[in-house]
C-alpha cells in the first residue's frame, strides 16, 4: 500500500532572461523534471515553481543595445524559455518572473526585517567605474590579468585559469568590457548584510542532509577564510528594484532572485487555495528542494538560508546540486556547433532522445557529464528502439491479426511478470535518490529480460504449429504486459512515448501501487511505430544550424 503523501515543493534556479535557453541548461530542468514526474507517479503533492531571473546590469544593457525598455526584453525571452521547455516536455506547475509586484513585496518585507534586527551595515566601498559608460562596473564587466597567477584576460572576481577570487581592486591592467576604458576607483556608499553573524547555524546546516558532502568541504573554505559580510546593493544605473530609503541604491539581483522562488509561489497561490506558512513558516512540514549548478552552489546554501534564518522563514531540506554539461569531451563551442540552442535541437531531434541520454549519465553526483554525439545516436537507437520499442513491434501484429486485438485470460509466466514487478522498487529508489543512471540500467536490463523471453518462446515459430493460437496468444500477451510495466517505470523521463504506448495498450497508464494487476482479456489497439532511429545526418544538420554564420 502507498504510504501517506507527501507535501514537496521543487525548483529550478531561474533562468537569466537575456538569452535562449541552451542544451547545458537542459540538464538541470530534465534532472528536476523528472524527480517532480516520479514524485507525482507515487501519489506525492508536488509542485515544481520556476520564474524568470529578470534584473541586473546585463539585462539593463542588452535592453539598452536593442532600443528596448528592459522589461520588454524580460517578457520576450520568459516567453521564448517556456517555449523551448515546452518542446521538452518540462511540466512547471507555475512559471512566474522576479519582475513582479509578489517579488517586489517580498523582497521589501524582508529587507524590513534585516533592517530591524540590526543587520545591515552601511559603508564605503571603492569600485571600477568606467567615465566613458557612465557607471559602476559589475565584477564580470572587467576583465584583466589575474593577480596571483598573471593568466590574461580574466573577469574581475576570479581566474578561471588558477580559480583564484579576488576584488577588483586587486585584478591587474583591468579594462571595461563596455567601453574597452581603463576603469577609475569612485567611492559609493554601499548596504551590506551581515553573513558571519549566521556562522554557526550555516556551520551546523551545510554539514546536515541537506548539503551534499562534497560541497560542504568546498563551503568549509569559506568558514576557514571567515565570512564576509554581503553586499546586497547596486548603484543606478540598475534595472531591479529600488532599496526602500534610498534614490539611487538598487537590490543586487543575487538578493530578490532566490525570494522569486517565493514570490512565484505567492503568484501560483492566486489560483490554487496554498498557504504560504505552510510551506515557509518556521514550522512547517513540508519539504523543500533547489534543483542548481555547481556555479551557484555558494548562494544556495550560505547567502540563500542565512537570509531565510533573518527573515524567519524555514531553510531548505535540500539542496541538489549537478556538474556541468561537456559534448564530445569538450566545452560547448559555437564555432563547433556544440553550443546548440534549445530550440535549435527541437528543430532536427526528438526531445525525448535528449531526456534519456541525460537520464543514462545523471547521478546523484555533482560530476560534469559529457555529451558524447556518437554514443548519444548509438544508446538511443540500441536501448530505446532496439530494446524497448522491438518487445511491442514484436508481439503486437500477432495479438491483431490472430485474436481481433483481443489479449489472453491470463499470462503465461507469471512468476516473470512479479519479478518485474518487484524491480519496480528498486528503481522507484534510482528516482527518489536522483541516481537516474542507475535505473535506466536496470530498466534497460529488464529489457533484455523481456527480449530473451520472446526469443525463447519464439511465438512466429509457434504461430505455424497446428492448434498453438492460444499459446501464441499466451505468449504474447506476457510480453505486452511486461512492455506495459517498462512503459510505467519510464514514465518521468519519456513522457510522451510512454503516453502514446498506453494508448496503443487500450488501457490507462498503471498505478504505481497497483502495477502487479495485468492487463488481461482486453484490446489493444494497432500497433504503429512508437519511436524512430535517430539518422546521423540530423545530427550533423544540426551541429551545422548551430554554428555562427561565416
Amino acid at each position: 500500500m502507498p504510504h501517506a503523501p507527501r507535501k514537496i515543493l521543487v525548483t529550478s534556479a531561474l533562468p537569466y532572461a537575456n538569452g535562449p535557453i541552451h542544451i547545458g541548461h537542459l540538464v538541470e530542468y530534465l534532472q528536476t523534471d523528472i524527480w517532480v514526474r516520479w514524485q507525482k507517479l507515487v501519489g506525492h503533492d508536488c509542485l515544481y515553481l520556476c520564474a524568470s531571473d529578470a534584473h541586473g546590469t546585463p539585462i539593463m544593457l542588452r535592453a539598452r543595445d536593442e532600443g528596448v525598455e528592459p522589461e520588454e526584453l524580460v517578457e520576450r525571452f520568459r516567453a521564448l524559455h517556456q517555449q523551448d521547455f515546452a518542446g521538452f516536455h518540462i511540466r512547471f506547475d507555475n512559471y512566474h518572473t522576479t519582475h513582479s509586484d509578489e517579488n517586489r513585496k517580498l523582497v521589501e518585507s524582508i529587507y524590513a526585517r534585516l533592517l530591524s534586527q540590526d543587520l545591515i551595515e552601511r559603508r564605503p566601498v571603492k569600485q571600477a567605474y568606467d567615465e566613458q559608460a557612465g557607471m559602476f562596473l559589475p565584477d564580470r564587466f572587467l576583465r584583466g590579468t589575474c593577480p596571483r597567477c598573471g593568466a590574461t584576460d580574466q573577469y574581475g572576481d576570479g581566474c578561471e585559469v588558477c580559480g583564484a577570487t579576488y576584488s577588483t581592486s586587486e585584478l591587474l591592467q583591468p579594462q571595461s568590457i563596455l567601453s574597452g576604458a581603463t576603469p577609475v576607483m569612485r567611492e559609493s556608499e554601499h548596504l551590506f548584510f551581515r553573513l558571519s553573524r549566521f556562522e554557526a547555524m550555516l556551520r551546523e546546516w551545510t554539514h546536515s542532509d541537506a548539503v551534499d558532502p562534497a560541497i560542504a568541504r568546498k563551503l568549509d573554505e569559506w568558514f576557514a577564510a571567515g565570512l564576509q559580510e554581503w553586499d546586497i546593493s547596486r548603484d543606478a544605473p540598475y534595472f531591479g528594484f529600488r532599496i526602500p530609503g534610498t534614490t539611487d541604491k538598487y537590490f543586487y539581483v543575487w538578493l530578490d532572485a532566490p525570494i522569486g522562488y517565493l514570490a512565484s509561489f505567492v503568484n501560483l497561490s492566486k489560483r490554487q487555495a496554498l498557504n504560504f506558512d505552510s510551506y515557509f513558516g518556521p514550522d512547517s512540514t513540508a519539504e523543500l528542494y533547489h534543483f542548481i549548478g555547481k556555479d551557484i552552489a555558494y548562494f544556495h546554501t550560505l547567502f540563500w538560508p542565512a537570509l531565510l534564518e533573518a527573515a524567519g522563514l524555514r531553510k531548505p531540506s535540500g539542496v541538489f546540486v549537478h556538474g556541468f554539461l561537456t559534448v564530445n569531451g569538450q566545452k560547448m563551442s559555437k564555432s563547433r556547433g556544440t553550443f546548440i540552442p534549445a530550440a535549435t535541437y527541437l528543430a532536427h531531434l526528438n526531445p525525448e532522445y535528449l531526456r534519456y541520454y541525460y537520464a543514462v549519465k545523471l547521478s546523484a553526483g555533482i560530476d560534469d557529464i559529457d555529451l558524447n554525439l556518437d554514443d548519444f545516436v548509438a544508446r538511443v537507437n540500441s536501448d530505446l528502439v532496439g530494446k524497448l520499442v522491438n518487445i511491442a513491434s514484436r508481439c503486437a501484429g500477432f495479438i491483431s491479426r490472430g485474436f481481433a486485438g483481443r489479449l489472453a485470460p491470463q499470462l503465461e509466466r507469471p512468476e516473470l511478470f512479479a519479478e518485474f514487478v518487484q524491480a519496480g522498487a528498486s528503481i522507484g529508489q534510482c528516482y527518489e535518490q536522483r541516481d537516474y543512471s542507475r535505473g535506466m540500467r536496470e530498466i534497460m536490463q529488464l529489457a533484455d529480460q523481456a527480449n530473451q523471453y520472446i526469443d525463447e518462446r519464439k511465438p512466429w515459430v509457434v504461430a505455424k504449429q497446428p492448434g498453438s493460437a492460444a499459446e501464441v496468444q499466451a505468449i504474447c500477451t506476457q510480453g505486452l504486459n511486461l512492455f506495459r510495466l517498462l512503459m510505467l517505470y519510464l514514465m518521468p523521463v519519456l513522457p510522451e512515448l510512454t503516453a502514446r504506448a498506453h494508448a496503443f495498450l487500450g488501457a490507462a497508464a498503471p498505478d504505481w501501487h497497483t502495477r502487479d494487476q495485468a492487463l488481461l482479456d482486453s484490446c489493444i489497439g494497432e500497433y504503429k511505430a512508437l519511436l524512430t532511429r535517430i539518422d546521423p545526418q540530423d545530427v550533423a544538420a544540426m551541429l551545422e544550424a548551430a554554428r555562427p554564420p561565416k
